[in-house]
C-alpha cells in the first residue's frame, strides 16, 4: 500500500465513524463502537504480543521495556484529560460543551501513532521495517481504532452547541492528527535525525497495551461478558495472527 493511500485511509476512517453518527440512531451507534472497540482491543493486544514486543527486543539495542511502560503511562495521563473516550467511554449530554483538553489529549494520541508508521513508509530503521506485515498491522490497529473513536467523539459534538459545521470542522481536525504525525514520521528533517524510531514504535505499543487492555476488561457487563463480544475479541486476535 502506497504512502498516499495510508494518509488518505487514516483521515477518512475518523470521518466515516462521524458519518454513521449522523445516518443511524444513537442506539445503533453505541452498540456499533462496543463491537468495534472489542474487535480493535482483541487485534491491538495480539500484534502487540505477537509482532511489535518480540522484533523490538530482537532488533533494538534500547531497553524496550522501559519505552513500554512509559506509553503505557503517557496513554494513561492523556486518558485522564480524554475522559476515556478511546474506549467507549462518552457522556453526551444535551448542550454540554466538549472539553478543548479530551479533544487536544485525543489528538496527541493521533499524533504519536501516526509517527513510527511514517518511518516505516521511508525505510527509516525500526524494528519492523524488514517485514512486509509490519506497516499493514500497524496501520490496520490504527484504523480499526480510529473508526470508533470518529463515533464517540462525533457523537459528543452532535450534542454540544457547536453547529453541523463546526462539529464537522473539529471532528475533520482530529481525522487529520495520525496523518500528520505519518508526515512527521516521513520527513527527512534534521531533528528526526535524533528521535530513535525504536523509542517511538516501543511507546505506541505501550499506549496499544493499555488501550487494548482497558477495552478488554471494560467490555464486560456485571463482570461477565457478552457472548458476541467475547467472540468479536477472538476474531480481532485471530485476524492479527492471520496477517502476522
Amino acid at each position: 500500500m502506497t504512502a498516499q493511500l495510508a494518509l488518505v485511509l487514516l483521515t477518512v476512517s475518523v470521518l466515516f465513524g462521524g458519518l454513521l453518527v449522523t445516518i443511524l440512531e444513537r442506539s445503533k451507534n453505541m452498540r456499533i463502537i462496543k463491537l468495534m472497540l472489542a474487535f480493535s482491543g482483541g487485534f491491538l493486544l495480539s500484534i502487540a504480543f505477537t509482532h511489535f514486543i518480540p522484533e523490538l527486543y530482537e532488533s533494538s539495542d534500547l531497553n524496550v521495556g522501559i519505552y513500554i511502560l512509559v506509553g503505557f503511562l503517557v496513554q494513561l495521563l492523556l486518558e485522564f484529560f480524554s475522559g476515556g473516550i478511546e474506549h467507549g467511554h462518552i457522556h453526551a449530554h444535551k448542550n454540554a460543551k466538549v472539553p478543548v483538553a479530551m479533544v487536544v489529549a485525543l489528538s496527541v494520541h493521533s499524533l504519536l501513532e501516526g509517527i513510527p508508521l511514517g518511518a516505516q513508509y521511508v525505510g527509516i530503521e525500526i524494528a519492523t521495517s524488514h517485514h512486509h506485515s509490519g506497516e499493514s498491522a500497524l496501520l490496520l490497529g490504527i484504523l480499526l481504532h480510529q473508526i470508533p473513536v470518529g463515533i464517540a467523539l462525533m457523537t459528543l459534538l452532535s450534542v454540544s452547541p457547536l453547529s453541523s459545521m463546526k462539529s464537522w470542522g473539529v471532528l475533520t481536525l482530529f481525522a487529520l492528527m495520525s496523518p500528520i504525525g505519518m508526515l512527521i514520521g516521513m520527513a527527512q528533517w534534521s531533528f528526526m535525525a535524533t528521535i530513535n524510531s525504536d523509542a517511538i514504535l516501543a511507546i505506541v505499543v505501550g499506549m496499544f497495551l493499555h488501550i487494548s487492555t482497558t477495552i478488554i476488561f471494560e467490555t464486560s457487563e456485571n463482570h461477565k461478558f457478552n457472548f458476541i463480544k467475547l467472540v468479536t475479541i477472538f476474531g480481532g486476535c485471530a485476524l492479527a495472527f492471520i496477517i502476522h
